[in-house]
């Protein structure tokens, strides 16, 4: 009984004295460090330098260890991992297991960020997402689950960046999959909540809302942008290559074509890849069905070189 209730005192005191710990609190301002670091960031990113990820990592890391209480750098940090991880098929042949880690560390940082700025939904999507993917790879259940549930408190809080966020995730997943059709349907709901009604579900010409365009508010994600300069035509080529792996490649074509209301459509990297894919929709289908497909055969974007640079490259 004494042992047991000396336990049981030691058990309280510890928990007691991490309860009495003071949080980590935001910090007001950001150092030097840090926004030199950011505009390595940017260059980095808007350049599709993938090969300079680590120099960019070496910067941003030692500007958080800096200030650890910064969230700007801390969300940097694990989108520079999001994006190593994501375009991993610019390393093949050469498939590296430990490419995977990045996951854990993106997960990590967003966590930081989240912590330190709560009210900012675009952390909680990518924390949630990355949360889904590591509990895939692990094959931790329970963890994928509460990223599924964190997710859709990330929907709640910005439908028209989440709904895109928590889509994309599930767009690797198989085309018969319950989730992937639900990912599918997320980006429906993003089309949705842009236009501010229901978009025409067999004749999605979205050339009537381009009108709605806005630089301001919570829709202004639905556009191009100075931190996704083709937001738009990634959007839509996603959504195209969702289509498509899901079996409706007549569809696939209408959305892939509603990329070329962007003005800045001539000027988009990837340009040649939607056209290609407006070509082969329907020989694309088995294709992008492939969840371990060979080098050089066409593959859905989540999958691709540029998962991340068809929206985020100049």
């Amino acid at each position: 009984m004494i042992l047991i209730a000396s336990a049981g005192l030691t058990v309280g005191c510890n928990a007691l004295a991490i309860g009495a710990a003071p949080d980590k609190a935001p910090s007001a301002e950001r150092t030097p460090a840090a926004v030199q670091a950011d505009g390595l960031f940017w260059g980095t990113l808007h350049g599709g330098q993938y090969e300079r990820i680590p120099e960019a990592l070496t910067a941003l890391t030692g500007a958080y260890l800096d200030n650890p209480n910064d969230a700007v750098t801390a969300a940097h940090i694990g989108w520079m991992h999001i994006w190593r991880l994501s375009e991993r098929a610019r390393l093949e042949p050469a498939r590296d297991p430990a490419i995977t880690d990045h996951a854990v560390l993106a997960r990590k940082y967003f966590e930081e960020a989240v912590h330190l700025n709560p009210r900012e939904p675009r952390y909680l999507g990518f924390y949630a997402a990355l949360l889904m993917t590591e509990g895939a790879i692990h094959r931790d259940e329970k963890l994928r689950r509460r990223g599924y549930y964190t997710m859709r408190d990330a929907i709640a809080a910005w439908p028209e960046f989440n709904y895109f966020t928590a889509g994309y995730g599930l767009s690797s997943l198989k085309h018969d999959s319950e989730r992937f059709a639900e990912g599918l349907q997320f980006q429906w709901l993003t089309l949705d909540a842009c236009a501010g009604e229901r978009v025409d579900r067999v004749n999605a010409d979205f050339s009537r809302y381009m009108r709605l365009e806005t630089k301001d508010g919570p829709k202004r994600v639905c556009w191009n942008s100075w931190i996704a300069p083709h937001n738009f035509e990634g959007f839509f080529l996603n959504f195209g290559d969702m289509l498509v792996k899901s079996g409706q490649p007549q569809t696939a074509v209408k959305m892939y074509a509603n990329a070329r209301h962007a003005p800045e459509y001539d000027a988009w990297p990837y340009k040649n890849v939607l056209e290609d894919r407006i070509r082969n929709a329907a020989a694309n289908v088995e294709a992008f069905r492939q969840e371990h497909p060979e080098i050089g055969v066409p593959t859905i974007m989540v999958r691709s070189r540029f998962a991340c640079m068809g929206c985020h490259q100049l």
